[in-house]
């Protein structure tokens, strides 16, 4: 998915423009356009027909976001809810120069699902995805940085971007560019780095803290913006300081009657905590290592999504009782496996499934990737091999596949 972003070879990238550099790639370089992804009628049937609730959708003008009551409200008899979307309100908006952004079209549209589950197998972060739809010569934002990566995605239309190098490199989430604002309005007067328009096709990576903004011209602009939330050095020391609160000496209150105004004291307090802190890091270095591993492992879960399970085709194929109907791994499921006790288990964020120790390698054939039917999974039957696909089906671990390869000779 990521050869569909970028005009160069994706090892270029990662060494010249990821995390670096802004990198502009031209429709003809791209294998196709994006109109597949999303188009006008698309925009109008997620606003018209398919009951978007906000905060699903927002609207911006002139660089401010305005009140959700000016495009939200009830739709009446059995959906009486007030946050889903009006579209006459919307049309309201639009027509007076606002533009529309629909927020987590990865958790919408189905195109664009596909699209951020590749892009997050191919980056290894977390991604998410917004359409900004932004009426003639008009603008939604003002000049502003993120505090992710984005990939624009130019759908239909056109649109004026100004991109300016940054006032605060490689910006946290908790460091928006509104702690930067007269940093922000003086390097406007700068000579910008990349000054061009976007048409259909184009494509456009812009790097956390580069400045920017955009402007339609003379017809409705629709580009998708592709987020990446990338993990960071700061995850790491902040995963390992997690780790640190299994130590008692660390949970201890500070003195009763301390004064914080006193920085003399405080800074030799901090000193004090900070020597305890490296001692404990020193002779427990390998364990906290493996522990805030996890951690990152178990939040890097927790904001990614694997493929969606079908329940009534997964219960269809749970009961069908056919041993050969074919299964793989849930893409996207984090998991790890384990032998304890005789037993073999599969390691989630949030559970833990065990199976009979004989069941390791099929397991671990399983957890591979690899497509497979019950009479095809190692060190089992098909009999054992269809009580186990049962199980991961309904663990929701497992998704039927499209169709098992070509048995290879002499296979068991």
């Amino acid at each position: 998915m990521l050869r569909r972003c970028i005009a160069i070879d994706p090892d270029v990238f990662a060494r010249e423009h990821w995390d670096r550099s802004p990198l502009l790639s031209r429709a003809e370089a791209l294998p196709r356009g994006f109109d597949d992804l999303l188009s006008p009628a698309t925009v109008d049937e997620l606003i018209a027909e398919r009951g978007v609730r906000a905060p699903f959708i927002r609207m911006a003008r002139d660089g401010s976001l305005l009140t959700r009551d000016c495009y939200v409200g009830p739709a009446g008899f059995g959906a009486e809810m007030p946050d889903q979307v009006d579209s006459a309100k919307v049309l309201g908006q639009f027509a007076a120069g606002a533009t529309i952004v629909l927020q987590g079209l990865h958790r919408l549209w189905p195109p664009v699902i596909d699209l951020v589950r590749g892009l997050v197998d191919d980056l290894g972060h977390p991604v998410q995805a917004n359409a900004y739809v932004t009426p003639p010569s008009n603008r939604g934002f003002d000049l502003h940085y993120d505090v992710h990566d984005v990939f624009v995605l130019q759908v239909s239309g056109a649109k004026h971007w100004t991109i300016h190098e940054p006032v605060h490199v490689h910006p946290l989430g908790s460091q928006p560019w509104t702690a930067h604002r007269d940093a922000i309005t003086a390097r406007a007067a700068d000579e910008p780095v990349i000054d061009t328009v976007l048409h259909p096709g184009d494509a456009l990576y812009l790097p956390r803290g580069w400045v920017h903004s955009a402007r339609a011209l003379g017809t409705t602009s629709i580009h998708l913006t592709i987020g990446t939330a990338p993990l960071t050095a700061f995850d790491i020391v902040g995963a390992l300081v997690e780790q640190l609160a299994d130590i008692p000496g660390l949970r201890e209150s500070l003195p009763m009657g301390i004064d914080l105004t006193d920085r003399a004291d405080i800074s030799a307090l901090v000193g004090k905590v900070m020597s305890t802190a490296m001692e404990v890091i020193g002779e427990r270095s390998s364990d906290l290592e493996c522990a805030a591993a996890d951690a990152l492992a178990r939040g890097y879960a927790d904001r990614t999504r694997p493929i969606p399970v079908r329940p009534l085709a997964t219960l269809a194929a749970i009961s069908a009782g056919d041993a050969l109907v074919p299964v793989r791994w849930r893409r996207g499921l984090v998991a790890s496996v384990a032998e304890s006790g005789g037993r073999v288990e599969l390691r989630f964020a949030d559970r833990t499934i065990g199976f009979p120790g004989f069941c390791a390698d099929a397991v671990r054939a399983v957890h591979g990737g690899s497509v497979v039917g019950a009479d095809r999974l190692p060190g089992l039957d098909a009999a054992d091999g269809a009580v186990l696909i049962r199980r991961l089906l309904r663990e929701a671990v497992v998704v039927p596949a499209e169709s098992l390869p070509p048995q290879t000779p002499g296979a068991a």
